[in-house]
């Protein structure tokens, strides 16, 4: 499987797409406790193109992985950390494939803006980048701070995030909206 051909998951997908400081964290940030507190259990996936060390030198688990350790997972009272090597960040269907599927109702993605799932675009007319979903016939619709003139997709109110997050829902769960 490959991102230019996505097969279904087990839950649904949709993707927050926009520049750098446009805001999908924040968004995210917002939608994510309202999501919860209807019982949806959220997965999130976030790309970075920064280089990450998780692990510290000189601790059990480094050293384990140091040692030639093809895989190594840390198991403490109150989380899991899955230590592997990282051959490519930019398939989103090799993360997707990590997740624990049997415990998840929805995935929310950041980043992997090319990667050919519905996506949310998050954009501010005031920063003056163009719009994604002119070239993106992934985005289902744009989250906006204000009106905008020629958009091609239907506009959310980027500030209001309850209504995002209805919005969200009716496009997750299409038979399930309201609940």
């Amino acid at each position: 499987m490959n991102d230019q051909n996505p097969q279904p998951w087990p839950a649904p997908i949709l993707g927050m797409a926009g520049f750098s400081g446009s805001g999908k964290t924040t968004l995210l940030c917002k939608l994510i406790p309202l999501l919860t507190e209807r019982g949806i259990r959220v997965a999130v996936v976030k790309h970075s193109h920064h280089t990450m060390e998780l692990d510290k030198p000189g601790k059990d688990s480094h050293r384990l992985r140091e040692s030639g350790a093809s895989q190594m997972l840390l198991a403490s009272p109150n989380q899991v950390a899955l230590f592997l090597p990282q051959p490519d960040s930019d398939n989103l269907s090799a993360q997707l494939r990590l997740l624990d599927w049997a415990n998840l109702d929805c995935v929310l993605v950041e980043g992997y803006r090319h990667s050919a799932i519905p996506k949310l675009e998050i954009h501010r007319p005031a920063t003056g980048k163009p719009l994604l979903c002119e070239t993106d016939e992934n985005i289902i619709a744009v989250a906006c701070d204000e009106p905008l003139q020629r958009c091609p997709r239907e506009q959310w109110p980027l500030n209001d995030a309850g209504e995002v997050a209805e919005r969200v829902i009716q496009f997750l769960f299409p038979q399930q909206a309201g609940r």
